[in-house]
């Protein structure tokens, strides 16, 4: 039991480093993005019989192109931490929306249109079903865990760490995490609640990562710039020393 405490320890203190390290904006934008996607979810975009993408697929992409420049500077382990932190956050706000939808007063859709179905439908939306919150929630976690170790694996392999190198390693990282999430989510949501059949689950969640897939290799540059400029800037220098002095 002291070796489990004393490991706890060690893991949050790691924690508190790594959350000094990385930019604080770069940590927003990530967990932001985490709650808008689990938000816009409930909304879809495109609905065909074997292609879905609801409106979360707008900050998806940003999810994963934060784990990829996170992974690429500070590592796999890092990664997992920061996704787990925005995970964290994403929670406590589905718990504290679900709260301030149980409550008597009104949404002002409610005195636009006079009728009760609108505010009975926003509480719905921000209340979201405990399923839902549940599949996105483990989806998002596996998914994180499965990007942060390829993207590692993947660049471990590659002898030149230009461009080229960042683009192989996001690109295929990315693919795997965002079918693996689709799946996931699209197995334990659509599949058991919504009735979806092994067909669909399969092909919304391939054409879902594909979609996504190709935002990142629109944005990919971008987030090569932003490590560049970390790694020229020594962004998060004090977190390797905190590692090496632990690891002596």
């Amino acid at each position: 039991m002291k070796r489990l405490f004393r490991l706890l320890r060690e893991e949050y203190a790691d924690c508190k480093m790594l959350l000094r390290a990385v930019p604080s904006l770069t940590v927003s934008i990530f967990m932001l993005s985490v709650v808008c996607a689990n938000l816009m979810a409930s909304k879809e975009l495109v609905h065909f019989k074997y292609i879905a993408l609801d409106c979360g697929f707008f900050f998806s992409w940003i999810m994963f192109l934060c784990m990829d420049v996170i992974c690429r500077r500070w590592g796999a382990r890092a990664s997992v931490k920061i996704s787990a932190a925005a995970l964290a956050a994403n929670l406590a706000v589905c718990a504290v929306f679900a709260a301030l939808s149980r409550t008597p007063g009104k949404w002002g859709a409610f005195y636009e249109s006079g009728s009760t179905a609108a505010n009975d439908a926003l509480n719905a939306t921000f209340g979201s079903s405990w399923y839902v919150v549940f599949g996105s929630a483990l989806a998002f976690l596996l998914s994180s865990v499965i990007n942060a170790a390829l993207n590692a694996s993947v660049g471990a392999r590659l002898r030149k760490k230009g461009f080229f190198s960042f683009a192989v390693r996001s690109y295929v990282s990315t693919a795997a995490a965002q079918l693996a999430d689709n799946l996931v989510f699209a197995t334990v949501v659509s599949k058991l609640f919504f009735g979806w059949t092994w067909t669909q689950v399969f092909a919304c969640s391939a054409t879902g990562a594909l979609f996504e897939l190709l935002c990142e290799v629109l944005f990919s540059g971008i987030g090569y710039k932003i490590v560049c400029s970390w790694e020229k800037e020594n962004v998060g220098e004090e977190y390797f020393l905190y590692r090496q002095k632990k690891a002596v």
